[in-house]
């Protein structure tokens, strides 16, 4: 079983390199639009460095996985290095099979537009696996695991120098879809990762409350929270459940309630982020 769930991650994380690895070779490098990234930085600098933008990213990341090693952990780093190595490859494959490639639509800002919705589905991939591309994604992921950054921002922080490096080798225009690409591909990434982890905590007082926590405990094998509570008009103590599910555990208990006590109270807020702080000796 083990066997088989890293290979359903592996194969979830080669799916999403190889999205991101398209995304660059397709839209960004025809263009010349340098999206903050990796590849974006490989790019200026292959202008000044006689090696190919797969050779100089393959470089890049390397260096910066020293930096994801100490700084984010095993896990991280081994999913990282597997990701970094293979961005580049698929970028090398890219090169040789298609040696003059010209931009598809023929439209910078196209481009652009095309870059940022589908780099977006790759990273939010990775991230949501606890892994990174490599080049700026660690950055990215550094920021926020310690400056609790939300990840689409860090990666506009991190890309905006890039961005601006554009400025070295391109014209204006460029250098503003380059910023521009930047700022709303972090909103994007940011869109997907949230479309990912979003969850609901979901809070019932009911008459048949006890039917409802036995569902949750269960059925949806979940965790969840009894809370006595009293009611401000008239002093009446009753117990309040709490839980947090997915979006498939939601539409499951929701419909749970509806048929074994339609006139139950229920509030639900989105969750985005849940996290366990030890307690400090």
């Amino acid at each position: 079983m083990k066997i088989q769930n890293a290979f359903k991650e592996f194969a979830i994380i080669t799916a999403g390199t190889v999205i991101i690895a398209a995304a660059v070779f397709f839209f960004m490098l025809p263009s010349h639009v340098s999206v903050g990234s990796g590849a974006a930085l490989a790019m200026v600098l292959s202008n000044f460095i006689p090696l190919s933008v797969s050779a100089i990213t393959l470089i890049m990341n390397i260096l910066l996985l020293l930096v994801g090693f100490l700084l984010i952990g095993p896990e991280f780093g081994a999913k990282t290095v597997y990701c970094s190595i293979l961005m580049p490859v698929i970028l090398g494959i890219f090169e040789w099979i298609f040696p003059a490639f010209q931009s598809i639509t023929q439209d910078p800002l196209l481009d652009v537009i095309c870059y940022i919705l589908i780099v977006g589905v790759g990273l939010s991939i990775l991230f949501s696996r606890n892994a990174s591309s490599g080049g700026l994604d660690i950055l990215a992921k550094i920021m926020n695991k310690y400056l609790r950054i939300d990840l689409g921002k860090a990666m506009s922080c991190a890309g905006m120098a890039v961005a601006l490096s554009s400025a070295l080798c391109y014209d204006g225009k460029t250098v503003v879809l380059s910023l521009l690409g930047t700022y709303f591909g972090g909103m994007m990434v940011d869109h997907f990762i949230f479309g990912i982890n979003i969850k609901r905590r979901v809070c019932v007082i009911s008459k048949d409350l006890d039917k409802i926590v036995d569902f949750v405990l269960h059925e949806l094998h979940s965790g969840a929270t009894l809370n006595e509570i009293i009611g401000a008009y008239d002093q009446k103590t009753n117990r309040e459940m709490i839980t947090i599910v997915d979006r498939n555990e939601y539409r499951r208990l929701m419909e749970f309630i509806r048929t074994t006590d339609p006139k139950a109270f229920v509030t639900v807020y989105s969750v985005s982020d849940m996290r366990y702080q030890p307690k400090v000796k």
